[in-house]
């Protein structure tokens, strides 16, 4: 005799004996979720009640093994009837296609309402539309530019082919060196999109330029469609959704730049990152069948692999993500299967992308595939670990954390030492003056640091946070799943009889019955990835998406107001369900209310891009220079020209390269305490023909001291720096002037190396001479082309 038990969407338990008999019973409908254990063992009682009334002497099967996998989570709300799911588990009922079909409308609504919303705050800034191409090419700035001038290229070529063949064999972005910019960076979309422009019959009616941004734009409309359906799993109520939506948009300056750094990696990359938070939180729910856990994981695959191609900091945010999955494994919330399949689906993602970046050695060098490897090998060799009590637990699990740490080091190490890797060291050297690890005064670290972006999460971030309510439900959500999250952690550690996860499901204890592990990744994604924004403010843009999905699940779930509701002892089943429908209706409205006519009153404010020395310069370049010349200068700036004028470069913004951030080092010293002499050495060496100094560099006021790139200069050559101020002890005086200020007085020794050739408000250009030979004096100056 065997028994089948199902929970359905109205929790009617039905016990079948193979006789045919049925029973049913009405399992009463707990929506405190510390009463989980009490549902679990009443229903146990009543299971066992049947069998011994029906007379049965045979040895049953355990209970929990077929009721684990068709009960929802005892801390999910059994009376969701706006899950998504049941479409998909065969309810084809009108209203629930009606319903689940308003819910996408609205996703759909929203993605294109924020995707016209940053088009047309972009179109206002800048007056796109009536600039010229120089003006528009110049309004990509710094790396955006950059990014930019490859898919410019590519449409310039004759054919994809030569297209490719150009990127691949590049000499135009490094001078005297040539590079593979398609292993270099991450410019498959720039390509892709320059294939694409060139297949669809769309060239007559749209510039190249609106197809790339608008592109751009329109990824937007993925990343809140994503947001909306993570927000929609979680709570069951595409209302969530909605709320998701509204605040991504509200909270835009804490949401997103895309409107004034259109071609920044991370507006490519982080909609695929919402992407695949969505389908890891699809995966780790209940109910679903064999073969949409294969689509799911493909899902994962894909956008996790997208992700990675388009960000060259993909392995850093796949790295937490990574521990995300460790911490869960730890506390017995995850399958052994789960856990392994989300480490190969990030493994088989970045190794994909390291076959079409030409076997890019600082993938294989990534502290991340490091990490999981020694994970998984740890997991594999400790047999043990998941057996005791808490105590013994515990132990074991920081034994077993400790190991995995020190081979991921050691793995790392020797993968970077075998593949001469050096690419990423700045990073570390960034972390480490960051935190005050040890003193240094490294250039390249101390460059990122002194930016803004790289500082520590400023506290008026949490100011407007608050102000469009989204930071008060975020708090308290997280409070409250925090501590559910820790109770259900030690709940799991303390089984004196522990096994892993399979086994004891297949014992009617599953350890995921206390808390749901697609709330438990998400919890723990919002926390890290918290974490990481607050220690530095770029990060900012993963963490603010996300949370507005979790602070509208905390508004629109059962688990927040089933405590609150218990507490005020008025707790039932009709009041739970109109207050988690009334409350995100009614902040919604308020919000309309409060900041709808603000957002109108802001795509009202025209501007108009003006830069005209920028504008000089770059067309004089166009116009009075070689097309092969090499240009020295600003990281920032040489992106500029590299876009609007095609010419060759000595360095650039894409900072991932060991010998480039040397050069750079290098070509900065124009803007050092450095003579002549040693300045022209420098850039003959790196083949530079002329030379472009900004006034808004070499006097620079933007940072404070010890911050402005003269000073890091100064620094890093062992000198005191300008201005009133402490200075280090064994600094000393520089025995030559600043070169940027010395040029400009056209004495013997500086006009006899550099020729002024250009000059405005803004930048001086100067050409490079070559010195002249002793064997031949009469010998004419070389020209830039030589």
């Amino acid at each position: 005799m065997h028994y089948k038990t199902h929970v359905g969407a109205h929790s009617c338990c039905t016990v079948e004996f193979q006789p045919g008999v049925t029973l049913h019973r009405t399992v009463p409908q707990y929506r405190r979720h510390y009463q989980c254990a009490l549902f679990h063992l009443r229903l146990r009682f009543n299971m066992t009640a049947l069998r011994q009334r029906k007379g049965s002497k045979g040895k049953e099967p355990p209970l929990g093994a077929e009721f684990h996998s068709q009960q929802p989570n005892c801390c999910t709300d059994h009376h969701h009837h706006l899950h998504p799911e049941k479409i998909l588990h065969g309810d084809w009922s009108w209203g629930a296609i009606i319903w689940t079909s308003v819910g996408w409308s609205v996703s759909v609504g929203l993605g294109l309402l924020c995707c016209i919303y940053v088009a047309t705050l972009h179109e206002n800034d800048l007056w796109f539309s009536n600039i010229k191409e120089v003006e528009r090419e110049i309004s990509f700035r710094t790396e955006c530019g950059l990014y930019y001038s490859y898919y410019k290229q590519m449409l310039q070529a004759p054919s994809v082919q030569e297209g490719l063949s150009d990127l691949i064999h590049d000499n135009l972005t490094e001078s005297r060196r040539t590079i593979n910019l398609l292993q270099r960076m991450n410019i498959y979309q720039e390509v892709f999109l320059s294939v694409l422009y060139r297949l669809l019959p769309i060239q007559s009616y749209l510039e190249p330029v609106y197809f790339y941004i608008y592109t751009v734009f329109s990824l937007q409309a993925v990343y809140v469609i994503a947001l909306y359906l993570t927000a929609w799993l979680l709570s069951g109520s595409w209302l969530a959704g909605a709320l998701t939506g509204v605040w991504y948009i509200l909270n835009r300056v804490d949401t997103t730049r895309v409107e004034f750094t259109i071609s920044l990696r991370e507006n490519w990359s982080l909609p695929f990152l919402a992407l695949q938070v969505t389908a890891i939180t699809c995966y780790l729910r209940p109910h679903l069948t064999a073969l949409q856990q294969k689509v799911l994981v493909w899902l994962m695959y894909v956008t996790t692999f997208c992700f990675c191609l388009t960000w060259q900091f993909n392995q850093f945010i796949l790295l937490v993500q990574a521990l995300i999955i460790y911490t869960l494994d730890c506390v017995d919330l995850l399958t052994t299967t789960q856990v392994t399949t989300l480490y190969l689906v990030q493994v088989s993602s970045l190794l994909s992308v390291w076959l079409l970046q030409f076997c890019n050695s600082m993938i294989l060098g990534s502290l991340v595939l490091s990490f999981i490897v020694a994970a998984l090998f740890i997991r594999h060799c400790q047999s043990g670990l998941k057996t005791g009590g808490l105590l013994v637990r515990l132990g074991k699990l920081l034994l077993h954390t400790t190991m995995v740490l020190l081979l991921s080091f050691t793995i790392n190490y020797l993968a970077k030492k075998a593949l001469q890797l050096r690419s990423d060291e700045h990073i570390f050297k960034f972390i480490k003056l960051k935190f005050a690890l040890g003193p240094t005064r490294d250039f390249d670290a101390s460059l990122y640091l002194c930016e803004e972006a790289f500082g520590f999460l400023p506290l008026d971030t949490l100011e407007r946070l608050a102000g469009t309510l989204l930071l008060y439900p975020y708090i308290l959500t997280l409070l409250l799943l925090s501590g559910m999250f820790a109770v259900a952690a030690l709940h799991n550690l303390s089984r004196s009889k522990g096994s892993s996860a399979e086994e004891k499901k297949g014992s009617g204890e599953g350890e995921m019955e206390a808390f749901r592990p697609d709330v438990a990744y998400n919890l723990l994604h919002t926390l890290f990835y918290g974490l990481l924004a607050f220690s530095t403010m770029r990060m900012k843009y993963i963490w603010t998406g996300h949370m507005c999905a979790v602070a509208a699940y905390g508004a629109c779930g059962t688990e927040l107001w089933s405590l609150l509701l218990t507490v005020l002892r008025c707790n039932s089943k009709l009041l739970l369900r109109l207050v988690r429908y009334a409350v995100p209706l009614a902040m919604v409205g308020w919000l309309y209310y409060q900041f709808w006519p603000k957002l109108m009153e802001e795509l009202l404010e025209l501007r108009e891009f003006y830069d005209p020395d920028t504008v000089e310069l770059m067309t004089w370049i166009s116009t009075k220079t070689p097309k092969r010349a090499v240009f020295a200068g600003s990281m920032q700036l040489l992106a500029g020209i590299k876009l609007c004028t095609g010419r060759v470069l000595t360095n650039h913004p894409h900072y991932e390269d060991k010998d480039l951030r040397e050069r750079t080092r290098q070509v900065y010293q124009v803007y050092a305490r450095r003579s002549p002499e040693e300045v022209h050495d420098i850039l003959r060496a790196v083949g530079a023909d002329y030379v472009v100094l900004e006034n808004s560099i070499c006097y620079e006021r933007r940072h404070r001291r010890g911050c402005r790139l003269r000073d890091l200069l100064d620094l890093a050559n062992g000198h005191i720096m300008d201005g009133p101020g402490e200075n280090d002890p064994d600094l000393v005086p520089a025995s030559h002037p600043r070169f940027c200020e010395a040029i400009n007085s056209d004495a013997p020794s500086y006009s006899a190396l550099f020729t002024r050739t250009f000059q405005n408000k803004t930048f001086h250009v100067y050409r490079v001479k070559k010195k002249r030979k002793k064997s031949h004096k009469s010998s004419p100056e070389p020209s830039a082309t030589q």
